[in-house]
Formats: structure tokens, sequence, C-alpha cells
């Protein structure tokens, strides 16, 4: 049998897997209306139309830039 600990373990820290803090690209129109929308709702405490405007930041497409050589 193993002895019993005489403390608790360190807390566990959990990433957040809707990443609703994703901030918009610049200069993106539709991240910027997303990050306006996300804005109002977190304002008038609807959290879950924040989320899902912050899932949307996050999976909204963008090109990659070329590097000119």
């Amino acid at each position: 049998m193993t002895e019993p600990k005489g403390t608790m373990s360190p807390p566990v820290h959990l990433t957040d897997p809707y990443n609703i803090n994703a901030e918009p690209v610049p200069g993106c129109d539709v991240c910027a209306a997303l990050g306006k929308q996300r804005k109002e709702a977190r304002e008038q405490g609807r959290a879950a139309d924040a989320a899902v405007a912050g899932v949307e930041i996050t999976n909204h497409p963008h090109k990659k830039r070329r590097v000119k050589r």
C-alpha cells in the first residue's frame, strides 16, 4: 500500500477549447465584424453568442502571404 501524500497536487491548467479570446486579424473586415459582435454580446451578458463569435474568428480562413524573394 502506498503512503498518502501530505499535500495536494498542483492545479491543472486547461486551455480554452473554444478560443473565445482569439484576436481578429488586422485588416480583415469579417474578423472586425465578428470582433464587434463578440464585444456587444459580452457587454449584454450573452456568453454563448460571444463564444460563437470567438470560434468564428478562430476558424475564419485567411490566405497566407507569399514572401517575395
